[in-house]
């Protein structure tokens, strides 16, 4: 008898503990999750799921994520790149399907890496060997200071760039539909 009230209590613990850690509320994290996303003319869309951290008055790029290495691009959760439509993302051809994006900022350029694995936690980059492609991004000053890391995307024509904006630092590339 205590076996089976060891086990029943065991079993409602362990039942009671996923209940909570599924329904924290994840908008109260540090940094939360943000998305953006892109439509074409044809109404396909290019999404991404991103963790937005905080610069909380710390140095940031050549600090906090250092210049050379790759970054998780954004915190938390490796950040989500999924589209329905096949792309050419700086001059990369990337086909419609579900992808993470990583980064490695420079001061002078960053690359973009889209990366075929997915569901994986942003840190440490081990999957070089599941890189799809890896293209240049252009880097300039923003206006102001950013205190929250943002992913976005202008629409311009048919085509879209993507920007990420943080500390003083815009990295953008284009991003357009393929027929």
């Amino acid at each position: 008898m205590r076996t089976r009230t060891a086990a029943f209590t065991c079993v409602i613990f362990t039942v009671v503990a996923f209940a909570v850690a599924f329904a924290q509320d994840n908008s109260k994290r540090p940094s939360p999750a943000a998305s953006t996303s892109c439509k074409f003319s044809d109404g396909k869309t290019v999404t991404i799921n991103y963790s937005s951290p905080r610069a909380k008055g710390r140095k940031i790029f050549g600090g906090l994520v250092p210049y050379g290495e790759v970054w998780r691009t954004g915190a938390n959760e490796a950040t989500t790149f999924v589209t329905d439509a096949n792309l050419s993302v700086g001059g990369k051809d990337v086909p419609a399907g579900s992808y993470t994006i990583f980064t490695v900022p420079n001061q002078d350029k960053w690359t973009l890496i889209v990366n075929k694995k997915t569901g994986e936690w942003g840190i440490p980059y081990k999957y070089e060997g599941d890189e799809l492609a890896r293209a240049d991004m252009t880097v300039s000053s923003t206006p102001s200071p950013v205190e929250n890391f943002t992913i976005g995307f202008d629409q311009k024509g048919d085509a879209c760039t993507l920007h990420m904006d943080w500390e003083n630092t815009r990295a953008w590339i284009n991003v357009k539909e393929k027929m």
